[in-house]
């Protein structure tokens, strides 16, 4: 290899000239490796609806169990146990959607999961995002939620939301670091 610089013939695998002590070879950049920083999943209170619907269906089925021991006419055990697993399996499929919502952070990108046979998955690099935003209604203020909005520099139209998260501040403070450690 020669010197850019003298023309100098280098030893190889000189990274400098021996000559003019001009650099030869670049260094190999640090290989950066992107690592989990936080999963966020939204608050049992955004399934709150369907829940309190799972939970009374459960009630009237054990309603309708019980109700058979004291010789009630209209009662039926049967009944009260297809209300039972109705209610077991409603109970199952809304916490299969809880777990298949989820909004993950590393330290290059944030990553929006949804679906469990049909999949949605949106990305945003840390370094386009523009900003953050977090709003809080009354309702979410007392149970401690929030809802957390991140627009893209890229396009102005992209942006991710994460609903109903508990401590909305924590996450977007945690946002924030994982930018600027990303912009550094």
């Amino acid at each position: 290899m020669r010197c850019p610089q003298c023309g100098t013939e280098a030893t190889q695998g000189a990274a400098f000239c021996s000559r003019c002590a001009t650099r030869l070879m670049m260094p190999h950049p640090e290989t950066r490796h992107e690592y989990a920083l936080t999963r966020i999943l939204p608050s049992w209170w955004h399934f709150a609806g369907e829940l309190f619907i799972t939970f009374a269906i459960a009630a009237v089925g054990v309603y309708n169990i019980a109700a058979t021991h004291t010789a009630a006419p209209h009662a039926n055990a049967g009944i009260g146990l297809l209300l039972i697993a109705g209610a077991a399996a409603m109970f199952g499929l809304t916490n299969l959607r809880r777990h298949y919502t989820s909004w993950s952070l590393t330290s290059d990108r944030l990553i929006e999961r949804r679906g469990f046979l049909a999949t949605h998955r949106r990305e945003m690099e840390l370094s386009d995002v523009r900003s953050i935003e977090v709003d809080r209604s009354l309702m979410q203020r007392m149970l401690g939620l929030g809802k957390v909005t991140i627009a893209s520099a890229a396009s102005a139209d992209f942006m991710i939301r994460l609903h109903d998260i508990p401590d909305p501040e924590r996450v977007a403070e945690i946002l924030r670091q994982a930018r600027l450690k990303r912009l550094a």
